[in-house]
């Protein structure tokens, strides 16, 4: 497979996995098309017309020849200065980095629209969800801001190492990995303790367990009733707005699944009696990128698993 080939694969992947419909995917590229076709001058210029094409400004081609065949991939959940060094004396083809980089991390902030959405499925007025994301979005953009976005990928060129970020498409694999199992589990899922111990069916969240990161209830009790589960922190590029649990509450949800949660999220989805359990950070990630390795691993490329990566 050529560069451009895996980059093509990790969006159809994504777009199967994505819980939007796909015409509401398809809507959103076309709004890509026609704001950069209105664009004149410096501002078409400047515009990233991957855009029009992928729906994820978090995963990008960073740095290569996207026609360059690879057969060995070194790829991590971080990809830093260590691991660029280590794959250009191992010659490693390419390094995938899951966490964004350059361009990828500057728009993550584009990709938490999914997350609209998302609550919307789960009985949350899209009015609401779209005002309070915009707020977190707004806030991620600022955030990001400060960051030097190209380090990495600069360090990379030198080495004259081609490198990629896959972001939310590997984040939509796990949320559709663990949505399935809690979907085919449903009717047996009565307590909380109950879907904590439906995720040590993953390899990844019992080794995870084994290091000291499995899964760990932030708030609830094992022996409390699940209520409504809703997968609601698992993709959309990071956290949402803590604002968000009181409408959670509201549209039934007793129980979310999540990868990690700061605390004055924790303490406001406590204050509306959530019962909250993060599955782990790292083990998340890892599920959802070894859905898509598998699939380069099936086409000839020797993976070469590091930072943190849980690969079965």
């Amino acid at each position: 497979m050529t560069i451009n080939q895996i980059y093509a694969l990790a969006l159809k992947m994504g777009i199967e996995a994505d819980p939007r419909p796909r015409a509401r995917i398809n809507k959103i590229l076309g709004r890509e098309k026609k704001k950069y076709q209105n664009l004149k001058g410096v501002k078409r210029e400047i515009f990233d017309r991957a855009r029009i094409r992928n729906p994820y400004a978090d995963t990008r081609i960073l740095f290569g020849n996207g026609d360059k065949v690879i057969s060995k991939v070194m790829t991590g959940v971080d990809i830093g200065s260590g691991e660029v060094l280590l794959a250009q004396k191992m010659g490693v083809d390419l390094l995938i980095a899951h966490h964004p980089l350059g361009i990828a991390l500057a728009g993550l902030d584009n990709v938490m629209e999914l997350q609209a959405d998302l609550l919307a499925s789960y009985g949350i007025p899209i009015n609401i969800a779209e005002s309070l994301l915009e707020i977190r979005m707004s806030e991620v953009a600022r955030g990001v801001a400060a960051v030097n976005h190209q380090r990495i990928v600069d360090l990379a060129k030198i080495a004259g190492i081609a490198l990629m970020c896959i972001h939310t498409p590997c984040d939509n694999l796990v949320y559709q990995e663990v949505n399935k199992k809690i979907v085919q589990k449903e009717k047996t899922l009565d307590v909380v303790g109950d879907i904590m111990d439906l995720l040590y069916t993953f390899p990844e969240y019992k080794e995870a367990a084994k290091l000291g990161a499995g899964p760990a209830l932030f708030t609830g009790k094992r022996g409390h009733r699940c209520g409504k589960i809703a997968l609601t922190e698992l993709t959309g590029g990071t956290e949402g707005n803590k604002e968000m649990y009181k409408f959670m509450a509201n549209a039934g949800i007793g129980t979310i699944i999540g990868m990690h949660m700061s605390e004055p999220h924790r303490r406001e989805a406590e204050k509306y009696h959530i019962n909250v359990i993060i599955a782990g950070h790292i083990a998340s990630d890892s599920i959802g990128m070894n859905v898509f390795l598998d699939e380069l691993e099936k086409k000839g490329i020797k993976i070469i698993p590091c930072s943190g990566l849980i690969r079965k």
